[in-house]
This record gives C-alpha cells, sequence and structure tokens, in this order.
C-alpha cells in the first residue's frame, strides 16, 4: 500500500531496569491518545531486541501542521518530561518523507532485474 507520510519521530529512551516498566506504562499512556490525534497515522512502544534497555517511541504523522500542532500539545509536553527519565539524554530523530511504497516497489525492482 502506497501512502504519503510527511514527519516519522523517533525517540530512544536509554532505562534503568528498575524504571523501565513505570515508563513504559507512562508512555503507553500516552500512544492511545496520541493517535487519535488528527493527522497521526501511527504512534508504537517498542523494545529493540537489540538493547532492552531502550524503549523507543515511533510516530508517522500525515502533515507537517499535524505534527507541529502535535509538539505545541499538553501531551507533548508530557512526553517531553518522560523523556528526562531516562538513565542518559535520549536519542530523537525526526525523518521527513516525501513518498512511502510497499509490495509495488519490490515488484518494480524485481521487473528491473529480468
Amino acid at each position: 500500500m502506497a501512502g504519503e507520510i510527511a514527519i516519522i519521530e523517533v525517540v530512544d529512551i536509554k532505562t534503568s531496569p528498575e524504571k523501565r516498566e513505570e515508563l513504559r506504562r507512562a508512555l503507553a499512556s500516552l500512544s492511545g491518545p496520541t493517535e487519535a490525534e488528527p493527522g497521526c497515522a501511527s504512534c508504537q512502544l517498542y523494545q529493540p531486541l537489540a538493547d532492552p534497555s531502550i524503549v523507543r517511541v515511533e510516530s508517522h504523522w500525515k502533515t507537517q501542521s499535524d505534527f507541529y500542532r502535535h509538539i505545541r500539545s499538553d501531551a507533548y509536553k508530557k512526553f517531553l518530561v518522560l523523556m528526562e527519565l531516562g538513565c542518559e539524554p535520549p536519542t530523537v530523530e525526526f525523518y521527513t518523507v516525501s513518498e512511502s511504497r510497499g509490495l509495488s516497489l519490490v515488484e518494480a525492482a524485481r521487473q528491473l532485474a529480468e
């Protein structure tokens, strides 16, 4: 399925084993309301297998204005506070995406090889 996504936000928060579950629950309480905001395509919580001390929050936004509105929200203020609960400064990355493609890309690439 092809689609347009303007902004992807990825935040990694490194936690101590003692604080991990508490932080995960607090972040989970924000992910549902965030996902319900206008323009949010998804908001997911992950724990990377390569480093279980990390809690990752990844959100996809349909437009830049939707994302900026989210950044100005009270929910994002709470998220900023939760980022500070890590045992190191968080890693925060924003990706601007002009196009996303699904299996059509695989099909096109395979046809080029034939």
